[in-house]
């Protein structure tokens, strides 16, 4: 297969900095859109991988999977996209689309495992892929989305990931007009799930292990905020939530929400990947039909949902931007939490 040479940000081993190399990217086959990427999000999950901090990281890693950009060529059978539109591609780039979750749209939950924007195994180039951290992209159609043009188009960047993270349960879970909805932790992913639920017509509050983000939680739409670490603010919601998205991203005590769910409530934990320290006490579940469960992502029909709606209620992120050449200090602040409430990079930079 013919390949071309674009610029990009990548590491070559855990403990390496990021820097500028250069990678291939394929020609367009009949079914690819190639995208002139003007944006990409930075996520916990890009340095996680490229400090391989989860193992399996294949090196050079190029991490990236918030792009937005504009289609610059497209394939002979493509037929949804044109030369110019603006589009995304989020954190899937293919999958079998044959088991019985691709075709009911959970390409996320693929039985043979999806390919990943950055660091899945590239079944055209026998490699791996890499990620936005790059001038270009070519990637299958089926999994490239449409961008509203009256959006933020960087703002966007941050919904491929944050945002369909906490829409997936948010709609699985029916939030929306009379359902009261619980966000553990306000970072990138929980000023989304705070937007996104609002939007949705839900009542939202937040839960906050200090009041320092209780006026940003309101401008972003909460209802309410309670801290977590007051025993008598936690006892004042008690059965009150009907579903509890749990954005927070290491090892944490989940018990203490399970008793502020209402009969039949959800706790979903869409930011912690690993064991549960302490353990799950189930009598509140059995005693309220509770459940604890998880989510990944979505799929391209559920993102595509959640571009539109975006689209339609004016939503996005609330966004740093910065030059790819700070992506090594940006790393080490995102560490610290140090971010409202997500990186994106300003992809122009790669190419001055």
């Amino acid at each position: 297969m013919n390949t071309y040479t674009v610029n990009a940000f990548g590491t070559a081993s855990p403990k390496a900095d990021l820097k500028q190399i250069n990678i291939q990217r394929r020609e367009p086959t009949a079914k690819d859109v190639e995208i002139d990427i003007l944006f990409c999000g930075v996520c916990h999950s890009d340095l996680h991988t490229a400090r391989n901090d989860w193992g399996g990281t294949i090196y050079p890693a190029v991490p990236g999977h918030e792009i937005v950009g504009r289609v610059t060529r497209t394939g002979a059978e493509v037929s949804r996209f044109k030369k110019g539109d603006l589009v995304a591609v989020g954190c899937l780039v293919d999958s079998c689309r044959t088991c019985d979750s691709c075709k009911q749209d959970f390409e996320q939950y693929c039985l043979t495992g999806f390919t990943g924007t950055y660091n899945g195994k590239d079944k055209h180039l026998n490699g791996h892929t890499f990620g936005g951290y790059s001038e270009k992209v070519v990637v299958d159609e089926h999994f490239v989305l449409k961008v509203p043009e009256n959006l933020d188009p960087a703002a966007v960047a941050p919904v491929l990931c944050a945002g369909i993270t906490t829409w997936s349960p948010l709609k699985h879970w029916n939030a929306g007009p009379g359902k009261k909805v619980g966000v553990i932790g306000l970072g990138g992913l929980g000023h989304m799930a705070i937007k996104l639920a609002k939007g949705l017509g839900a009542e939202v509050t937040l839960f906050s292990r200090t009041p320092g983000k209780t006026s940003d939680a309101k401008e972003l739409g909460a209802h309410d905020v309670i801290i977590s670490t007051d025993d008598q603010q936690m006892k004042s919601v008690r059965g009150k939530f009907d579903l509890i998205i749990d954005t927070v991203p290491n090892i944490h005590d989940v018990n203490p929400y399970i008793g502020t769910l209402n009969i039949s409530g959800t706790i979903v934990l869409v930011g912690y990947l690993g064991p549960l320290d302490p353990m799950l006490n189930t009598v509140p579940m059995i005693m309220g039909r509770k459940s604890v469960a998880g989510s990944l992502i979505g799929g391209i029909a559920e993102t595509q949902e959640l571009l539109d709606f975006c689209g339609e209620k004016n939503i996005v992120s609330d966004i740093e931007m910065i030059n790819i050449q700070d992506i090594n200090t940006a790393y080490e602040r995102m560490i610290k939490s140090d971010v409202r409430y997500r990186f994106v990079i300003d992809m122009s930079s790669l190419k001055n």
